[in-house]
């Protein structure tokens, strides 16, 4: 058929289309979107579905409406060759877009698109997706039972046997299907039939069926019904009733063993939070962990607060532990043990694509934890830009992949953790403060292990037992008076996880049974001696600033030998890297 620019008429009685009106009227008939731009990828023609659903009218650029077309659209008018196949989503619709050059004496003069919307055709798919998968899901359930079930038609012919009933019968479903219950009967492989009955009454019924193998069964066998009210199916239900007792008996010892291997494993999990050893002997942390406890059973966001080494990840997992998502996980991440730069694609994921690399689609942290826990362990690491998509996702739960123009909402609860002042990082506009409330709903501030004497030598004595058993040493090692003495009155600058370390070192090193005082880190060594060394300086008759050099010296040369490196020093001490190595080169130590 070929459409000459003359005036086109519908009918006799009907007015003359011009060819404009007609080429419109064309155009809208189509169910696929059209669009033309020229090569600068400005709108020329676009029809009535480009424009409802793709929101492309005319003069409208197509980078700006359609920006993943973009680097599409440049392919081709650099290569003069169709691209297939492309997806894009706009307002939940789906659309398979084709793109194509209008080629005249082998130049590109305009570029044409074909949007067609497959959003009802993915549904079917998936529709039929979905019954494969119940298809097989049901076949699986049938054939995984412990109870025998027979299918056959609206005619009595058997249409499946699962492995149970082959069990039960001794017979073979390759066999039998395809072969009526009638025949079975009459060939004496069964006494009677429940399928026959219930093909006669057209209701369910029940019977007790005597096997070839001396075993009673009883056969509940169901009609099913198609939409026009036919028997087509009927389902039969195989059970060794002579086993009853001695399943009921199974069962029960099986439910006893259930309910042990239950309360064992809650024990074990009990042990395991022990053995991080929480000892509360002081009665601010006791109070703080009464407070955990309670705080775990809400889902508010916890801003846990402390000094390094305070327990601040313990406290964390106690709350998880106690919570009432502790049957999904606690997913971590440490803020400043990784890159600025992949910090947001840590916590949010990214679409394949998104950047150079971006090989993959890759769950963010948010969606590992979904209807767990996300424990973010030095918050105050994490840089402004993902603080503004973190303060997003406490306001409205929906995250974005990196890439992802769709958000989803996930179940997600947050705890913070850190060692830095949050409030003057808000003061010096390091934090946000928006954020900074938003996750300091229930704070919970860890006392250094120097505001809990109380719990050193409990501490201490549980770390030594568990150092013993770890390295299997015949007997328990003992300390003296001496090195106890030493180990309280020690102010662990690194808190517990540096009471554990030295306890670690104690157990490793040691020789005999016993540890004495000559056998602790010469940081401790040195401290025991800082209440000597404060009289014998008082007594020269030293000035505050000439002593308290002095102090600092001992200090810095305790700390060193003990962490070993400038940066663990700084970091025990809470001072920056650059001020230790002034402080040092100024004392001689280096």
């Amino acid at each position: 058929m070929i459409i000459t620019e003359k005036s086109v008429s519908l009918n006799k009685k009907s007015k003359q289309l011009s060819w404009k009106q007609f080429n419109k009227a064309f155009l809208d008939a189509s169910p696929n979107g059209i669009a033309v731009t020229d090569c600068s990828f400005k709108t020329i023609i676009s029809n009535k579905i480009a424009q409802e659903h793709l929101d492309i009218f005319t003069g409208t650029l197509i980078q700006t409406t359609l920006p993943e077309l973009t680097e599409h659209s440049t392919t081709i008018l650099k290569d003069n060759t169709t691209i297939r196949n492309i997806q894009i989503t706009r307002h939940d619709r789906n659309f398979m877009t084709q793109i194509s050059p209008i080629i005249w004496k082998k130049n590109v003069l305009r570029i044409f698109y074909i949007f067609q919307n497959v959003t009802m055709l993915e549904k079917i798919s998936k529709k039929m997706r979905s019954y494969q998968e119940m298809s097989i899901e049901l076949d699986t359930i049938i054939n995984s039972s412990h109870d025998g079930f027979w299918i056959c038609d609206g005619e009595g012919t058997i249409i499946k046997i699962n492995p149970a009933s082959e069990q039960l019968t001794g017979i073979k479903a390759e066999k039998f299907i395809g072969k009526s219950m009638q025949k079975l009967v009459d060939e004496g492989f069964i006494d009677q039939s429940v399928t026959l009955k219930v093909l006669k009454s057209q209701k369910k019924e029940t019977i007790i069926q005597h096997t070839r193998q001396g075993k009673n069964l009883l056969l509940t066998a169901t009609p099913v019904f198609n939409k026009e009210e036919q028997l087509f199916r009927v389902v039969v239900n195989e059970r060794d009733i002579t086993e009853i007792e001695a399943l009921k008996k199974e069962i029960e010892e099986k439910q006893e063993l259930k309910t042990e291997l239950e309360e064992d494993l809650l024990e074990m999990q009990m042990e395991a939070l022990k053995s991080k050893k929480i000892i509360a002997k002081s009665h601010n942390f006791k109070t703080i962990l009464e407070k955990t406890v309670k705080i775990a059973r809400v889902n508010s966001s916890v801003l846990i607060l402390g000094e390094s080494g305070t327990g601040k990840g313990i406290i964390a997992e106690t709350i998880h532990y106690h919570s009432n998502r502790r049957e999904k996980p606690m997913i971590r991440l440490n803020c400043g043990a990784i890159p600025e730069s992949l910090v947001e694609s840590e916590l949010f994921g990214y679409k394949k694509g998104a950047f150079t690399g971006a090989d993959r689609n890759k769950a963010g942290r948010f969606e590992m934890a979904d209807k767990g826990i996300l424990f973010l362990d030095e918050i105050a690491e994490l840089p402004l830009s993902s603080q503004v998509k973190l303060l997003r996702f406490l306001e409205d739960g929906h995250l974005s992949r990196i890439g992802e123009t769709d958000s989803k909402k996930v179940n997600v609860r947050i705890i913070a953790a850190t060692n830095q002042n949050l409030e003057k990082m808000v003061a010096d506009k390091t934090f946000r403060q928006d954020l900074y409330y938003r996750l300091k709903v229930i704070p919970i501030h860890l006392p250094p292990l120097r505001d809990r004497k109380e719990c050193i030598l409990p501490l201490i004595s549980h770390y030594i037992k568990y150092f013993c058993q770890k390295y299997k040493t015949k007997n328990t090692i003992s300390l003296t008076s001496n090195a106890t003495d030493a180990l309280e009155k020690y102010a662990y600058p690194g808190n517990v996880r540096e009471l554990i370390n030295i306890c670690e070192r104690l157990v490793v090193m040691n020789d005999n049974n016993g540890i004495h005082y000559k056998d602790l880190p010469h940081s401790v060594m040195d401290s025991a001696k800082h209440d000597n060394l404060f009289m014998d300086l008082h007594d020269k008759g030293l000035s505050l600033r000439e002593m308290m050099e002095i102090f600092e010296k001992q200090i810095l040369k305790g700390i060193m030998d003990e962490h070993l490196t400038q940066s663990k020093a700084a970091k025990a001490l809470g001072l920056n890297q650059s001020t230790i190595a002034r402080k040092l080169q100024k004392y001689g130590l280096i």
